[in-house]
């Protein structure tokens, strides 16, 4: 796939996850009457905006980055197309004494606003699951229903590092058509086929979104009873569709059992760091791991594509909720202690340094994040390979 377009598809996913997000802290700053200063489309700098005019009841068109005083909110198109931002009136301590001001809300007023633009993110991730059942996603299915499905599929679940599968480039969702050219209809015969072949080159044909790829290899004579010869997973599929209501249920069930497993992962780090079990490591991906990513979805498919952006918009959310400096939860977080402190406030200038540290760090953390994804993805090697 052009590298182009994956960019392009990778910029699309981010920006309607930033936008809808956005869109919460908006919605609901207007519903709890903050004034909105401008909500954009796209990053600044600005390229064009409409305000209306009380005068002629109309809506007057912003040329650039010009600014304007008035009581309703600028909605305007900017140069950077990736999501957008909301401009709410006194979130940073500004303007306190105005009625529409968000430093004037008392604390629950603001917690709702910070805390939408999360809520929001969950609510995507429902709308894009719940799509994925309706258009149909691979699942497991049971032995006994064989024959139920005409598109009955034996597909990788997982591959397991440093084995033979990880070497012959297997990815997780490929889905095995034949094995030295005997074709494969059920996990035991791809287990039987994969065992007749210990210590013995052979070839394996699969299925990997619209491409079929031949590859080698050897399974292990000697491995782990839990990784097999090859080191995969496997499971018997078909493309199962719900109809609308049941795929709204599913896809909130699916929603909260996902950011359960999150929370949970997330627990057991946090416990790990602190002596409290056994260690997990910090799996984190940047930017670049994400366009990778998005690379192998968009092969696999539309249903995939948006499976990824649900667990995307869950993630954002997540993150975004977590009491660090310069996020949504960081700043609730502070609210919070104010209650505690009977409503005497964090002085704006104290909080404002905290939040700027905290923003700097995650940068760094994005930086390093970056630097460990190139090395990963062996992006360098790649980029050599297109000039020689």
């Amino acid at each position: 796939m052009c590298i182009m377009l994956t960019i392009f598809i990778f910029a699309l996913i981010l920006g309607v996850l930033v936008l809808v997000h956005e869109l919460g802290h908006f919605l609901v700053a207007r519903r709890n009457g903050v004034k909105a200063d401008e909500f954009g489309f796209g990053f600044p700098p600005r390229l064009i905006g409409i305000v209306k005019n009380d005068v002629t009841g109309k809506y007057d068109i912003i040329w650039g980055d010009k600014e304007v005083e008035s009581p309703h909110t600028i909605y305007s198109l900017n140069w950077i197309p990736l999501g957008g931002f909301v401009k709410i009136k006194g979130e940073g301590g500004e303007n306190a004494h105005d009625a529409d001001s968000f430093a004037r809300q008392t604390a629950w007023p603001r917690i709702k606003i910070l805390g939408a633009g999360v809520v929001m993110n969950f609510v995507l991730a429902w709308v894009l699951i719940s799509l994925v059942y309706m258009v149909g996603l691979p699942q497991p299915i049971d032995p006994d229903e064989r024959g139920k499905y005409p598109d009955q599929k034996v597909q990788i679940l997982e591959v397991k590092p440093e084995t033979p599968a990880a070497e012959m480039g297997l990815r997780p969702l490929d889905e095995i058509i034949s094995i030295d050219g005997v074709v494969v209809t059920t996990t035991d015969e791809a287990i039987q086929g994969i065992t007749a072949k210990k210590g013995q080159e052979f070839s394996l044909v699969i299925h990997r979104g619209e491409t079929v790829l031949t590859v080698q290899g050897v399974p292990r004579m000697e491995y782990p009873k839990t990784e097999g010869a090859l080191g995969i997973s496997l499971a018997e599929t078909a493309l199962i569709t719900y109809p609308w209501y049941t795929a709204l249920f599913e896809g909130g069930k699916t929603t909260v059992q996902v950011t359960g497993t999150i929370f949970a992962y997330l627990g057991k780090m946090i416990g790990s760091l602190f002596g409290g079990g056994e260690s997990v490591p910090l799996d984190v991906t940047g930017p670049v791991g994400i366009v990778y990513l998005t690379k192998q979805m968009t092969e696999m498919g539309f249903s995939y594509l948006l499976w990824f952006g649900a667990l995307l918009s869950i993630n954002l959310g997540i993150f975004n909720i977590l009491p660090i400096p310069a996020l949504d939860g960081g700043r609730i977080f502070f609210i919070l202690i104010e209650k505690l402190r009977g409503g005497k406030p964090i002085s704006h200038l104290v909080e404002g340094r905290i939040h700027q540290i905290g923003f700097m760090l995650l940068l760094g953390l994005m930086l390093l994040v970056t630097i460990r994804d190139i090395s990963q993805f062996q992006i360098l090697d790649k980029i050599r390979g297109l000039f020689v």
